[in-house]
C-alpha cells in the first residue's frame, strides 16, 4: 500500500493520496499485451472528487465493448479501503468512446511501444524461421 501519509517530505491532499493508490490498479486490457500499465498513466481517470466522506471516481473506459467495469469497482474499492475518511466509494464510467492512446502519460506510451515493438520483432523473427 502506498503511504496514506507522507510522499515527497509533504502532506498530500485526501484526492492526491487517492490518486497516487489507483496507481497499483493495472488496465486489464494492458495485462494483456505484456504492458501492465496502471489506470492512472493510461488516462482512465478522469476525475476525483472528495465529498465529505465519499469518494466519487470518474473512469474512462478504452472501448465501449469493455467488460471489466465490475474489475474496476472490485479494484478501486480495495485500493480505497485504508483511507479512514472515505466511507463509500463511487465509480462511474463513459460510454468507451472518449479515451485515446494520447491520454496516456509519455513514459507509459514508450513502455507501450516497447512491447508492441518487441511483440513485432518476435513475429519477423519467427515468419523468418519458417
Amino acid at each position: 500500500m502506498v503511504n496514506n501519509e507522507l510522499r515527497g517530505g509533504h502532506n498530500m491532499s485526501t484526492t492526491e493520496r487517492v490518486r497516487d493508490s489507483l496507481r497499483e490498479i493495472v488496465d486489464p486490457c494492458s495485462a494483456a499485451t505484456g504492458s501492465n500499465l496502471d489506470i492512472v498513466e493510461m488516462g482512465l481517470v478522469e476525475s476525483i472528487e472528495i465529498r465529505e466522506d465519499k469518494a466519487l471516481i470518474q473512469m474512462r473506459l478504452t472501448t465501449p465493448s469493455c467488460h471489466m467495469i465490475p474489475y474496476f469497482m472490485e479494484e478501486v474499492e480495495d485500493c480505497l479501503e485504508d483511507f479512514s475518511e472515505i466511507k463509500t466509494v463511487e465509480l462511474e464510467t463513459d460510454n468507451g468512446f472518449e479515451w485515446s492512446p494520447d491520454m496516456m502519460t509519455e513514459q507509459a506510451k514508450q513502455r507501450r511501444q516497447a512491447v508492441i515493438d518487441e511483440h513485432k520483432r518476435r513475429y519477423l523473427r519467427e515468419q523468418a524461421d519458417e
